[in-house]
């Protein structure tokens, strides 16, 4: 459902310039000028305060604090023809300088491409205790004009809007550990919303009919994460020499990191961790709008084994050209309306500072983080190594664990990168001035 009181978004350019060498507080003034936010959003990104404790009390149960961590903005990021800069919620070091990198090796190429489906969700109720498990499909199947009718009287707001129910499914498992089972799937269009809330609520009201007519016992009644009817797929092309190194022509390096993915699809070992660092670029992105960032991971690994054997999320190749081409199709689950994107300050920030006026954009952008994401590791993996590029962002994190505080922080990880020895021995002496 979109807010009526969001206008047209304002052009952004999400290249800027020295970003990285900036200070905090220089640098969120940078990205909120870019953005063309007020006060309050840049008040809100600063997460000094944002989320006040009685906010935080409602939210969940038992609360005695919050927990914090660091929100970093994405650069560079072009899709669909539309700049975004793109916040990042992650404790992890090099994820967002990689994914900025790599959006602006793919600027040149047109950046990235992504469609998506319709935002359709499913709810499941099971269906127990029924002799004629096919007899029974059919007769579900001959009332699914009422079923519909009655789901939608739920929602008619949602129906107003061009959402609501949309059609069924009828699944049967002639054999399972408790007997024959049926189970009814509600399609649901939810439009801008996540949509647990709204496809459980109709479940639960057509439970009673749905057992009248199938003559069992209606158990659950309950949305699946798999959402595979709302989909995303995010493509990228690169010509060769953008992934020049100073050693590898970019031929040999998009080569590797097609050989790397070939690993990913056939190896269910490899495409775990695989996955993990598309899910890097991701989940970030997911928790710093307030949605559910576990939904979005269930989702994500059901498809991937929606053959039966786990496999990768990407497919790499060279195009006839020599340019490479990646592309990303899983579920994309999220939303702006509802939960935490509504009553968290920082979410709403968040959507402000993307330009955001649809979960089909949100998602849309999303698919392109985790894509870039995916990239920056295979081309890392296909040159240098996954583990250089990463320690040597890593090295700040260690220089703190050594008790290197305020601008000591910058000149030991500087130090113990210059050195090859990013290690807590190593940033201790440098600290003491021993090295």
């Amino acid at each position: 459902m979109k807010d009526p009181n969001r206008g047209a978004p304002a052009a952004v350019d999400s290249r800027i310039g020295g970003l990285r060498d900036m200070e905090p507080a220089d640098r969120r003034k940078a990205i909120v000028s870019a953005a063309g936010m007020d006060q309050a959003g840049a008040a809100a990104l600063a997460g000094e305060g944002t989320l006040g404790l009685s906010v935080a009390n409602g939210m969940i149960e038992n609360v005695i604090g919050k927990f914090e961590l660091p929100l970093g903005v994405a650069t560079n990021f072009l899709v669909n023809g539309q700049d975004y800069l793109v916040p990042m919620v992650v404790e992890e070091p090099s994820v967002v300088a990689a994914a900025s990198y790599m959006a602006k090796l793919a600027r040149p190429g047109g950046g990235f491409t992504v469609r998506s489906t319709p935002p359709i969700m499913r709810a499941q109720v099971q269906i127990i205790g029924v002799t004629d498990p096919w007899g029974t499909r059919a007769a579900l199947l001959a009332h699914e004009d009422e079923l519909i009718e009655m789901a939608n009287s739920r929602d008619t707001v949602l129906v107003g809007l061009g959402g609501g129910c949309k059609g069924i499914e009828v699944e049967v498992f002639a054999e399972s550990p408790i007997g024959p089972m049926v189970v009814l799937h509600i399609l649901v269009d939810v439009r801008d919303a996540m949509g647990a809330n709204t496809v459980n609520s109709m479940a639960e009201m057509l439970a009673p009919r749905i057992e009248e007519i199938s003559k069992g016992k209606v158990r659950l009644r309950i949305l699946s994460n798999l959402a595979d009817r709302r989909l995303v797929t995010a493509s990228v092309r690169l010509a060769p020499e953008a992934l020049d190194t100073k050693s590898l022509q970019g031929a040999e390096v998009a080569q590797g990191m097609v050989e790397a993915c070939a690993l990913a699809i056939v190896d269910p070992y490899r495409a775990a961790t695989h996955n993990k660092g598309i899910m890097n670029g991701i989940d970030p992105v997911v928790v710093a709008t307030g949605n559910d960032w576990r939904a979005v991971e269930a989702g994500a690994h059901a498809y991937a084994a929606r053959s039966g054997r786990y496999t990768s999320l990407t497919t790499w190749e060279v195009a006839r050209d020599g340019a490479l081409v990646g592309t990303l199709e899983m579920p994309m689950a999220v939303g702006i309306v509802g939960g935490a994107t509504r009553t968290h300050p920082a979410a709403q920030a968040a959507l402000e500072l993307m330009k955001i006026t649809s979960a089909k954009q949100l998602a849309e952008v999303i698919a392109a983080v985790g894509l870039a994401q995916n990239m920056a590791a295979l081309r890392a993996l296909s040159t240098e190594g996954i583990q250089r590029g990463h320690m040597a962002l890593h090295a700040r994190n260690i220089a703190i664990t050594a008790g290197a505080s305020g601008p000591d922080i910058d000149r030991v990880a500087k130090a113990i990168v210059a050195a090859g020895d990013i290690s807590v021995g190593r940033a201790k002496q440098v600290l003491d001035g021993s090295a």
